[in-house]
């Protein structure tokens, strides 16, 4: 079975079975139209249902986004009560479609600081969604890479396990999601070469897709085109 979409041929049996996306760019969107810029983060949350409906319909296991890191907190706290309020809004209207198309919704990151509010929708959204069978989507909010692998350290701590017992294996059971296999694919949007603190850790053999399109702009046909660029690639892992 292959999927085709402006000249692309996505072959089902070489797809990534883990995609992370840095959706970065909304500002800049709206700033370019003269436009508030929480009118670019309406924008970048219509394209992100788009292409968790395409990643579903492809049969992709898991999405991680990257929707809200921990520096973000220090926005101008106009801009950051009305991401909150946005992140609220969008998972009670999305809640009703990702049953529908059977996708799994789950939430990284350290939520001290989440309005109560919010912390009640996350919950909510993440317990209605949690017999779903097909696409899990993964939302890092409030999420810094370094953060977690504090938090991994720290718990292996607490649990008083011995040096010589953790390994690389090991120490995947201490992150947030220890049942994740590690992205294959890491898409960045708005043309910057670096991951600013996203899954540091999981993404050490990640195949890394860059893209100046900001992230309203970012189409369904252009993640057809990372992961048809994915197809093409050998991954050694540092073998030969």
């Amino acid at each position: 079975m292959r999927l085709s979409r402006n000249n692309l041929n996505i072959g089902k049996e070489k797809l990534p079975r883990h995609i992370a996306i840095i959706m970065d760019g909304n500002g800049r969107w709206a700033k370019r139209r003269k436009l508030p810029r929480i009118e670019g983060h309406r924008q970048g949350v219509k394209r992100t249902r788009q292409i968790v409906e395409t990643c579903g319909k492809l049969d992709i296991d898991y999405l991680t986004i990257f929707s809200f890191s921990i520096e973000n907190w220090s926005r101008p706290i106009e801009e950051v009560n009305f991401l909150m309020n946005l992140f609220e809004e969008t998972i009670k209207l999305q809640v009703p479609d990702l049953l529908k198309n059977n996708v799994r919704m789950r939430f990284i990151g350290r939520f001290d600081n989440i309005p109560e509010h919010v912390m009640k929708t996350i919950k909510w959204g993440e317990a209605k969604t949690k017999g779903c069978t097909g696409l899990k989507l993964i939302v890092a909010i409030s999420y810094g890479g370094m953060s977690e692998v504090v938090d991994a350290v720290k718990k292996i701590i607490d649990k008083g396990i011995p040096s010589h017992e953790i390994d690389e294996k090991s120490f995947h059971k201490f992150l947030y999601t220890p049942d994740v296999p590690f992205p294959d694919l890491l898409i960045r949007t708005s043309g910057e070469y670096r991951l600013s603190n996203f899954l540091i850790y999981q993404t050490a053999y990640s195949e890394l897709w860059i893209t100046k399109t900001l992230w309203p702009d970012f189409t369904p046909s252009l993640l057809l085109k990372a992961i048809s660029d994915y197809q093409n690639r050998e991954r050694r892992f540092g073998g030969v």
